[in-house]
This record gives C-alpha cells, sequence and structure tokens, in this order.
C-alpha cells in the first residue's frame, strides 16, 4: 500500500462539516462571503495512512472507553527519535486532549492563584487566556522586532522580568507562533540557564516544530545538559498531521515529581482517556505517515515563498518575511497606520477575509494580522489578490487626502 493523499492543489469543500474554520462566521458575527485563513490547521487531506485506519476502526462500531498502549508508546518514542534526535522513555509521556489543556494543567500544578507565569509577546493567544482564566498573571518579556519582521529575545530584559516577579512557569513557543521564529540551540541555552539559575520549570511548546524552513529545529531537553529535568515539552500530531479535531496530545518529562504533579492536576480537572479515534491517528501518523509529510512540507514551503514574492511585488507597504518555522505568515500594516479596529474592519469588510487580528496576540501584535497558508494555492492566489486589490485602494485614498 502506499500513500495516495498527496495532491495538495484540489479544493476540498469543508463547509458543512462542523469545521471550526469555515462553518461558525455567524457566531463568530462575520459575513458569510469572508474567505478563512484564519485557525492554524490545514485544508489539506490528511495521509491516506491514517485515513484508512480510521475507517477500519469505524467499521467496528463499537466506540468504548480507549487507552493508549505499548503500540502507541513505540510509535511515538520511535516519531520524536527520528525526527528530533531525542530519545525518550515511554513512561515520560502523559496523554492529553489538546496542548492548550496541558497549558492550563501546568499552570494549575505548578504556580499559585495570584503568582506570575512568564511568556514572550507577540505569542499565541491562548498562552495569555489559560493564564488569566485561572487567576494567574501575565509577565511577559516582550520579543524584539528588527524592523524586518525578524524577532529576538532581550535576554537583559528577560532575567530582569525574572527577578522582579519570581515566575514559577514559562511558556516558551518553539517555533515561536505567530512570528515564525525557530529558537537557536544557543539562544534556548541561554533561556535553559536562566531557568535553571532561578527554578523555573519551562513548558516547551512545540507542536510546530516539524515545519522548519532553512533552520536546524533543536528541542529544549537537547539545549543544555540536565534541561530535561525542569521541563515539560508538549507534544500532538495536530498540526503536523492536521489532526486537530480528534484531540489526541500529551507531554513529555523526565523528572518524576513534575509528572506527578502535573498528573494530579489533570485527574483534578476531571479528565481520564483522550479521544480514541485520536489515539488510532496519532499511531498511523507516526508510523506511516512520512511520505505525505514530506509532500505537504513541500507544498507548504511554495506557498510561503509564492505569497513572500506576491506581497513583496505588488504590496510592499505590507511587509512580511519567510518564517523559519510555522506555516503561517505575520503581516506587518503599520505603514497604514491603522487602529487595529479599522485595520481588521477593512480586511473583514472590504478584502473580504478571515485573519487573525494581531493585537489577540498581544499589545505588540497591534497593526498585524496573521494568516495561514496551509491551503490549496487557488485559495491563497485568491486571498492574495483581494488583500492586494483592497489596499492599493486604501493607498490611493492615502494619496488623495
Amino acid at each position: 500500500m502506499s500513500e495516495r493523499n498527496l495532491d495538495f492543489e484540489s479544493v476540498t469543500n469543508r463547509y458543512g462539516t462542523k469545521s471550526l474554520k469555515y462553518d461558525f462566521k455567524e457566531e463568530r458575527h462575520l459575513p458569510d462571503d469572508v474567505l478563512p485563513l484564519w485557525v492554524a490547521d490545514m485544508d489539506y487531506r490528511t495521509s491516506s495512512y491514517i485515513e484508512d485506519a480510521l475507517v477500519e476502526q469505524a467499521k467496528h462500531a463499537i466506540f468504548g472507553y480507549t487507552e493508549v498502549d505499548d503500540d502507541f508508546l513505540e510509535a511515538l518514542k520511535n516519531y520524536i527519535a527520528r525526527h528530533y534526535n531525542r530519545v525518550i522513555e515511554k513512561e515520560w509521556f502523559h496523554k492529553s486532549p489538546s496542548v492548550v489543556f496541558s497549558i492550563a494543567t501546568a499552570v494549575k500544578a505548578f504556580t499559585e492563584e495570584g503568582g506570575y507565569v512568564l511568556i514572550n509577546q507577540p505569542v499565541y493567544y491562548p498562552f495569555m487566556g489559560t493564564i488569566k482564566e485561572n487567576n494567574r498573571k501575565i509577565i511577559s518579556s516582550d520579543l524584539v522586532n528588527d524592523g524586518t519582521g525578524y524577532y529576538r529575545i532581550d535576554f537583559k530584559d528577560l532575567e530582569e522580568k525574572i527577578k522582579e516577579y519570581r515566575p514559577k512557569l514559562y511558556l516558551l513557543c518553539s517555533p515561536h507562533n505567530p512570528v515564525g521564529r525557530v529558537w537557536s540551540k544557543k539562544e534556548l541555552h541561554k533561556i535553559g540557564e536562566l531557568c535553571k539559575k532561578y527554578g523555573i520549570i519551562v513548558f516547551s511548546d512545540e507542536i510546530h516544530s516539524d515545519f522548519v524552513w532553512g533552520s536546524e529545529f533543536t528541542t529544549f531537553t537537547n539545549a543544555g545538559e540536565g534541561y530535561d529535568r525542569f521541563c515539560i515539552t508538549s507534544v500532538s500530531p495536530s498540526k503536523t498531521f492536521n489532526l486537530a479535531g480528534l484531540q489526541v496530545s500529551g507531554i513529555i518529562t523526565s523528572n518524576k515529581e513534575i509528572y506527578n504533579r502535573f498528573h494530579a492536576a489533570y485527574s483534578a480537572a476531571g479528565f481520564s482517556q483522550i479521544n480514541g479515534m485520536g489515539i488510532i491517528a496519532c499511531q498511523a501518523a507516526y508510523t506511516y505517515g512520512e511520505e505525505w509529510l514530506e509532500g505537504v512540507k513541500k507544498a507548504i514551503e511554495s506557498n510561503l515563498d509564492y505569497a513572500i514574492e506576491y506581497l513583496s511585488e505588488n504590496l510592499p507597504e505590507v511587509k512580511v518575511r519567510k518564517p523559519e518555522g510555522t506555516y503561517l505568515l505575520w503581516l506587518d500594516f503599520n505603514y497604514y497606520d491603522f487602529t487595529d479596529r479599522e485595520l481588521n474592519d477593512i480586511i473583514v469588510h472590504d478584502a473580504k477575509l478571515w485573519l487573525d487580528r494581531g493585537n489577540i496576540f498581544g499589545r505588540v501584535g497591534s497593526g498585524f494580522q496573521r494568516i495561514n497558508v496551509a491551503c490549496p494555492r487557488k485559495t491563497l492566489e485568491d486571498a492574495l489578490e483581494r488583500l492586494v486589490n483592497t489596499f492599493k485602494i486604501c493607498e490611493q485614498k492615502r494619496k488623495i487626502s
């Protein structure tokens, strides 16, 4: 049997499938004719090996309680060794329905109400949500933009924030969503040394790590000796194989005390078994999904290159650079000097696009929009044409006024 789902150009109609991305415009107070390129799932059919495994499981027609078994854990262990050069033990893995659930569990397990959790804004907005909703406080050492869209960590500021606020937990986005940085081993080592010095647990969200372009991804625990003793690594096939709806994820830690504290908070939330179909899909993905993954990476990188070239030629006022990782572009509209409300109104009502507003990633995201390019080229071309045509009109009005 060979991989069948290697067509990344045909458009699949996702309407009417209960898709969050497509079917809930009215509930989000958006016009029916907006083209959605917001949430980070792909408009590609997943691997046929995953499809077949799910169909076969569905034929069984009994959907009782399920559990991860040794075959699942072996597939996970082998995949991590192949892709991230990390050797793990099966007992280090703790299941979870999603990365965000794991983040919330870690916040409850390792911090107290009213305490601080460290992040780097702009960053994936559920980081902030889980902190606030669990009655903790956000402390951000904001990333520094050099003006071209390349971001770096201000390590002086990072240590000053640590010393002043004494956070117990650092939520690290690696690769970084939305700015697309793949942190170098040197950068991760600096983070690790600070966290070791001040006794901070690092929650490293690494679910975009299979999408890296021209850089080398280093899993946090490989950046320094003993880093696995204070790190929780979040893993999931959701981004890599487009399986977010199947609710399968987990964390890895070699520290038994950290593991037990995480487990206690997880159990206190009333959660036990994860989605049975997710378990089946994940095992198939990690065992047989390599050919599909190579194909989708080529399609995505081609889209990234196309989008950047198209915008550079047709809308140079909008700054964009190729991300080192992820399938997301971070578009800088600050040239136009719109408020965030004005910018979003133009994107939604004039360009007829549904993107992610930059300010939801933190105040330093003001004037930006995040666009997901993991879609057939026809969809991307349509979106970019809408964007260019709309902002050319904005520029003409600007010159007249």
